[in-house]
């Protein structure tokens, strides 16, 4: 076995997660699974810097309780396919991705959760292609117009996304390293994971997707007329120093069916920060039409 699978697997408990890959349009897109094939699928999407592993306590919570947990590495991360140039890590490339995981498990339709990047593109999917999400769950990333608006008329999130503003600086990958993307694992032993795994990945991958996909200045806010008819459900650890919680104001003028949490204690990575919490307001909120 790779020391990669098998560090994960004694840091995992010898968890049985499943290991496949779904090609989309020519890109390999690892994903992780737990859970039985023909039950419920939930496709999770993580973020930066972040990789499948994120998902290890609700995938085993919600695999438990009833569900196919499927949660992907994006591209230029980890296990999946590295295109090399900035046009290969476009939304709608990143959006691709995640239909050819949901396709790859024999799904025209899933339960899409996503977190940081993971959300903005889940939205984007939802958005998009709204036929192929049944429900939609968002961690710490508001809704895009909320964001855009928050970006462009108040100075807080102005100066809390400068860090976006360096990463869309050239050569901006060359500053990172392995074990710096990984400061914010708590745990030594799931940090000693996210850096093999963010040692296999593309630094320049990761930088690509704010230097593609990040808004640039001047902001300037939306007013896509688009609305969301799936249930939608948004968490968000009020902690967060990147994505201000002011951005979740009109949220819900722009969903018919939204239910909103928020954790005071948690920061940005909240699936981590508030793992119970998390996985038992999925769990809840996904149960309520049962």
């Amino acid at each position: 076995m790779p020391f990669f699978l098998l560090l994960l697997a004694l840091t995992l408990n010898a968890v049985d997660f499943e290991h496949a890959y779904a090609d989309s349009n020519g890109v390999k897109i690892h994903y992780a699974s737990y859970g039985k094939v023909d039950a419920p699928l939930i496709v999770m999407v993580h973020g930066f810097p972040d990789f499948w592993y994120t998902w290890r306590d609700q995938m085993q919570v919600l695999g438990d309780a009833g569900y196919r947990c499927v949660a992907l590495d994006l591209r230029g991360y980890n296990l999946s396919g590295q295109p090399e140039g900035v046009e290969k890590y476009d939304m709608s490339l990143l959006v691709g991705d995640v239909i050819s995981v949901i396709k790859a498990n024999g799904r025209q339709k899933a339960i899409v959760m996503g977190h940081d990047w993971g959300g903005m593109v889940s939205w984007q999917l939802a958005l998009n292609a709204p036929q192929m999400v049944e429900k939609l769950i968002v961690l710490n990333l508001p809704h895009p117009r909320g964001l855009s608006r928050e970006l462009a008329t108040n100075p807080d999130q102005q100066k809390a996304s400068a860090y976006a503003r360096r990463f869309q600086e050239p050569d901006s990958h060359l500053k990172l390293t392995a074990e710096g993307l990984a400061f914010w694992v708590k745990d030594p032993e799931a940090r000693k994971v996210y850096v093999e795994a963010f040692s296999r990945s593309s630094l320049a991958g990761m930088m690509a997707f704010y230097q593609k996909n990040y808004p640039r200045e001047p902001y300037h806010q939306s007013s896509d007329p688009r609305r969301l008819t799936m249930p939608v459900l948004l968490i968000h650890g009020l902690k967060d120093t990147a994505l201000l919680s002011p951005a979740l104001n009109g949220t819900w003028d722009w969903l018919d069916d939204l239910t909103l949490v928020t954790i005071p204690e948690a920061s940005h990575f909240v699936q981590q920060d508030a793992t119970q919490k998390v996985s038992r307001s999925v769990k809840s909120w996904l149960g309520r039409d049962k």
